[in-house]
């Protein structure tokens, strides 16, 4: 079962494609920040019924050229990836024609070793293949430990968080993000929540997950209040003009959207048909921390459809 701390690992760089050149250079390898950067499919698997999926694969578009980033999160080292690595780029670079580079990102030092190494695959005196990965363990990013450094670059401090979680100095990363996204204006409200969302997954069950749960409900709760009212007062200003159910049906909708929660063809009727107001309240606040649409219309006797 794939961990959420296992997700924010490579999810950072979905969220923020150009983390790679920065964090890049801390491993003595200079790539050029991406001019473009657009998500494919990290479905890798052949005809035959055999299913492979990398992590995150993203191509690159540089004033150098391209390439395609597949990013792979591995909580302990594993006999059998780098046969897995090695077919990934291959069939990567079959199927796109773009040269790959994998970056393999590890929360512990014993793992990172291990993914660091050359592996050569094929007999000894002439091996076929050579697999290269770059690798981010915590010894490769830094301590970001000031707000003001943490503001300027908030996803390599979610990165920094996550990988140095277990070490003393994660409560010090913890306090300077939770500074750095009290200070973001009200417009980045959504990206805040997916920050804040990120950094919980990549703490995944260390005790350092406790101190920024508590950081989020003391100094962080006016994210969820002022997203809430925002989102209000835009529904019903929408539905002065379309009706004011249609209006909040299509905030809730957007804020889904944003989120990344998966929204059925029936769920989205079952919303842009409810006209009840209080309703479409409720699942608005629910819809702010909600990761599913069961958790949407849960309870009262409230169900998702994308259960039945």
């Amino acid at each position: 079962m794939v961990s959420s701390s296992h997700e924010a690992l490579h999810r950072i760089f979905q969220q923020e494609p150009g983390l790679f050149s920065r964090v890049a250079r801390h491993l003595g390898v200079a790539f050029p920040p991406p001019l473009s950067a657009s998500e494919l499919s990290t479905d890798l698997t052949e005809t035959r019924p055999l299913e492979r999926r990398v992590d995150t694969l993203l191509r690159m578009d540089t004033e150098d050229g391209s390439f395609v980033l597949a990013v792979e999160s591995q909580s302990a080292p594993s006999a059998h990836k780098p046969a897995s690595w090695a077919y990934y780029l291959s069939h990567v670079y079959a199927k796109y024609g773009v040269p790959p580079v994998l970056l393999v990102v590890c929360p512990d030092r014993k793992t990172a070793a291990w993914a660091a190494q050359q592996f050569d695959i094929g007999p000894r005196q002439w091996p076929s293949l050579t697999l290269r990965p770059l690798v981010l363990g915590p010894n490769d990013v830094p301590v970001i430990d000031s707000p003001d450094e943490a503001a300027r670059d908030i996803p390599l401090t979610i990165l920094s968080a996550a990988l140095h979680r277990c070490e003393p100095e994660a409560d010090a990363i913890l306090n300077a993000l939770a500074k750095a996204l009290k200070s973001l204006s009200a417009d980045d409200e959504i990206t805040a929540g997916t920050f804040i969302e990120l950094t919980e997954q990549g703490l995944g069950t260390s005790q350092a997950a406790d101190l920024w749960r508590h950081l989020m409900a003391v100094d962080l709760s006016f994210f969820q209040s002022q997203t809430a009212q925002k989102l209000r007062q835009e529904g019903r200003e929408e539905g002065r003009e379309e009706g004011r159910a249609e209006g909040q049906a299509n905030a809730l909708l957007l804020l889904l959207h944003h989120r990344g929660v998966e929204v059925t063809e029936g769920d989205r009727e079952r919303i842009e048909s409810c006209d009840d107001l209080d309703v479409l309240d409720l699942w608005l606040t629910r819809a702010i921390a909600a990761t599913s649409m069961a958790e949407v219309f849960a309870a009262g006797g409230e169900t998702s459809s994308t259960a039945d």
